[in-house]
């Protein structure tokens, strides 16, 4: 009798296995080993990428753009393999109404707490639902002191033809719609976010009238063209500038005296990202540690942009 009741016991437990293992089991959720970032050109220390596949086994794959234009444009074209992109303010704003950018689960973005207050409230995305701020800088003159007496501190040095034409040649400006049309904006005295369609013609004028001097147009190598001397002007990004300027104490930046533009760079996930939790968690813990205090120091010491995240201070 023992031996009978032994044998059902036996014959139930394994008919209640599969059963008790589908019920634990479920399933199995996807594991991200592998993270791609797209970015500007030397926008990141690559030691991060390093510490971060060490503390969290995910490795970063990284892509790079030159321009918001290229980075929308791939987008717009269905590339769905980006886990994490870092737009512009403006571009933000712009994919926000494309529908094209994740909503952030805020529950993964702890170190978010540790932006400067100014950070927190953007107009290009209000609440911080769709972004993180990563760097923020200006768009200024990079300029090689071996050519110049005093610092081209003015747009006239770009723009105005009878002082532009005295550096033809040796002048670049950036490959990026936005920033050339907003710079020649300033230059004539208007907002470089003016939109009123007559004022942009007399920008289109003046860019075209000065064009013929321009060595070329360029957002990823002009701080290298400074250094070798092929030109002697850039309009570029303070920080690039100041990155170049370690190695080479001759190169200086200047924000010219009619002012000029300030940007914020921003981490984001693509709308496609929500199709796999697995990739969107993951691409928030990637965001989360670009905003740990201690990362987000470490990454301004080496790219030489001012960082949104006052709790780094103590470390740059």
């Amino acid at each position: 009798m023992k031996r009978l009741r032994l044998l059902s016991i036996i014959t139930l437990v394994a008919l209640l296995a599969p059963l008790v293992l589908a019920g634990c089991g479920g399933k199995k959720e996807e594991q991200v080993t592998e993270l791609h970032f797209f970015n500007w050109s030397e926008y990141i220390d690559p030691q991060i990428y390093e510490d971060f596949e060490k503390e969290y086994g995910i490795h970063v794959v990284e892509d790079t753009f030159a321009s918001n234009e290229d980075l929308l444009s791939k987008l717009q074209a269905g590339a769905t393999g980006y886990d994490v992109i870092v737009p512009s303010d403006y571009m933000v704003a712009m994919m926000i109404e494309l529908g094209l950018l994740a909503e952030l689960d805020k529950d993964n973005l702890p170190n978010i707490s540790n932006l400067a207050e100014t950070f927190t409230n953007p107009p290009y995305d209000p609440g911080l639902v769709h972004c993180v701020p990563y760097m923020w800088g200006t768009t200024g003159i990079g300029f090689d002191w071996d050519y110049f007496d005093e610092p081209p501190d003015s747009w006239s040095y770009l723009f105005d033809p009878d002082v532009a034409s005295q550096y033809a040649g040796y002048y670049s400006l950036l490959n990026d719609p936005t920033e050339v049309i907003g710079a020649a904006l300033i230059y004539l005295g208007y907002s470089p976010n003016d939109r009123d369609p007559a004022h942009i013609e007399e920008a289109k004028n003046v860019i075209i009238a000065i064009k013929p001097y321009v060595h070329t147009f360029d957002s990823e190598q002009f701080e290298d063209l400074l250094s070798s001397e092929e030109i002697h002007m850039a309009h570029g990004w303070s920080g690039d500038i100041f990155m170049k300027q370690v190695e080479d104490e001759s190169i200086d930046y200047v924000i010219p005296k009619e002012g000029a533009i300030i940007w914020a760079d921003n981490l984001c996930i693509p709308k496609s990202v929500d199709d796999s939790p697995a990739r969107k968690k993951a691409a928030e813990l990637w965001i989360n540690y670009l905003m740990r205090a201690d990362v987000a120091g470490k990454n301004t010491n080496y790219v030489w942009y001012a960082s949104p995240n006052q709790a780094a201070e103590e470390y740059i």
